[in-house]
């Protein structure tokens, strides 16, 4: 089931504005507006703007011309998606999941459900009876394949429905080519080629209509990928809204209070209450939000982050300590409020009782927790490794705060690599006996080393989707010196590689 609400930047701007449909300011034109490098633009218009002339992509000044009484307002798109969002959530009423079609569009699954409500014609008469009583203007249709509904919807007759998969192409033909959901330019192309309804296009050639849009890979530039997503013959991938219930414990105060130690109290209360929600769900907190609202109407916020999933409300409370030495209280804070965005599951644990009691140290995740407080939360990083054999990028630092506990699985696993690399190669003098054979010694920072024993070489080739296609493969030798010194050195390239000329040797790392 597609649902098009066709006004839902006017609709909610109406809403947030407390009027009533066709009643004051709503009864007037009106658009919502933008703006861009060139002046305002018209985002959206409700439908006396629209009778007057106002269209969606227009810059204003061409609308005064038409409407001069045009009344404006600024757009908001982002808060025009969450709420969208909100309602694919409410719209899970119909099914068992929705998906957003943004920017004014959702697509609910009534697959087997159509039954609970009464056939589809009453399952479509509840919808759009529970959308007009919540003051929204959209057209809902029912079709076997999410293309074929949102062409309905949008180009349709309100409230169609199609039942079979054979109705598909035949209902569909009639409508415009802007019913299969592609881009402007797309568009352009095919009126111009005289393909005005779906219906030209089962007259064309499969190959022809391929040859024509090979270049165009996005679904929305590809008229033939668009057809079979709507006839049902290739499948469309849509990604449900899940709802995310983030644990969230708060107090209102009675009386605004000023000074520290109350502020600590009551943070230990809402350490508290948020660890029993945590434990009820079996879920540990990886970041904590604490926000505090003042008597004069500003939010201070303050934010941690654990290196470990956490419920422990003495923890809590040491690490939210330091980060509320510099809060202004203003006139006095009212209402506090913890929020934990961001949870791993933690499953219970019998400790050792006994050594619990004797123990005094802290833990690691304790430590490194108490490390970012106090040094920073980019400060404490650990080396993990990264899925490339070259040497250079077979490792990365990751901030032990943020890390999810998952590395990437290194392509360098087994190997042995010296304890110590040089941030850059450095370039050395070498003297071998072949081209292509090992070094008999080498001149670096100065100095020639004598070489007593050689281990390898250790081919690399380069990353070819990184790399240019002059880029030369390496070799690799674990070198000792007369001192007993091993070197870990590199011949880049070979000779007639056709890649460059003479191999360079450079000293990468240190082993022992």
């Amino acid at each position: 089931m597609a649902i098009w609400f066709a006004r839902l930047a006017v609709d909610r701007w109406r809403l947030s504005s407390g009027l009533v449909r066709g009643e004051g300011a709503d009864a007037h034109p009106l658009a919502l507006i933008a703006e861009t490098a060139h002046g305002p633009r018209i985002q959206a218009a409700n439908d006396p703007g629209h009778a007057a002339g106002a269209r969606p992509g227009m810059m204003l000044a061409d609308a005064r011309t038409l409407c001069p009484q045009l009344a404006v307002a600024p757009a908001d798109p982002a808060g025009d998606l969450a709420f969208l969002e909100k309602l694919a959530l409410w719209s899970r009423r119909w099914g068992p999941w929705s998906a957003l079609d943004p920017p004014d569009g959702l697509i609910v699954d009534v697959t087997a459900v159509a039954h609970l409500f009464g056939g589809e014609a009453r399952l479509i008469a509840s919808a759009a009876r529970d959308i007009s009583a919540r003051e929204f203007t959209a057209r809902v249709a029912i079709a076997p394949t999410a293309g074929a509904a949102w062409a309905l919807a949008h180009f349709g007759k309100d409230g169609a429905i199609l039942a079979a998969e054979d109705d598909t192409e035949r209902t569909s033909s009639s409508l415009p080519v802007a019913a299969l959901r592609l881009d402007e330019d797309t568009l352009i192309v095919l009126r111009r080629l005289g393909l005005k309804r779906i219906g030209d296009l089962y007259g064309v050639g499969r190959d022809a209509l391929k040859r024509r849009f090979r270049g165009y890979k996005a679904p929305a530039s590809n008229p033939l990928l668009r057809l079979d997503q709507l006839l049902g013959r290739v499948p469309e991938p849509l990604i449900p809204i899940v709802p995310h219930d983030f644990p969230l414990v708060q107090r209102r105060l009675m009386e605004p209070i000023r000074h520290r130690d109350l502020l600590d109290q009551v943070m230990a209360d809402l350490a508290v209450d948020m660890a029993r929600e945590l434990e009820g769900m079996k879920q540990g907190a990886r970041r904590l939000e604490l926000d505090l609202w003042r008597v004069d109407g500003e939010v201070v916020q303050r934010r941690l982050e654990f290196a470990a999933p956490t419920r422990d409300p003495a923890h809590i409370c040491r690490l939210f300590s330091a980060r509320l030495d510099d809060i202004d209280s203003g006139f006095g804070i009212e209402t506090v409020r913890l929020r934990a965005n961001w949870v791993e599951p933690l499953a219970m644990e019998q400790g050792d009782i006994e050594a619990a009691a004797g123990r005094h140290g802290i833990s690691l995740s304790a430590c490194i927790d108490r490390l970012s407080i106090r040094l920073g939360q980019g400060a404490v990083r650990r080396l993990v490794p990264s899925a490339s054999h070259s040497p250079e990028r077979a490792q990365c630092w990751e901030s032990l705060s943020g890390a999810s506990g998952a590395s990437a699985p290194s392509c360098e696993a087994g190997k042995e690599r010296p304890l110590k690399l040089l941030d850059r190669p450095e370039q050395v003098a070498v003297l071998y006996a072949t081209p292509d054979g090992y070094p008999k010694s080498f001149r670096w920072r100065g100095k020639v080393h004598e070489v007593v024993r050689v281990e390898g070489p250790e081919r690399i080739a380069p990353e070819w989707w990184r790399a240019n296609s002059l880029t030369r493969l390496r070799d690799y030798y674990r070198i000792e010196d007369q001192g007993g010194q091993q070197y870990w050195l590199y011949r880049n390239g070979i000779i007639n590689d056709g890649r460059g000329g003479l191999p360079d040797w450079f000293l990468s790392g240190f082993f022992g």
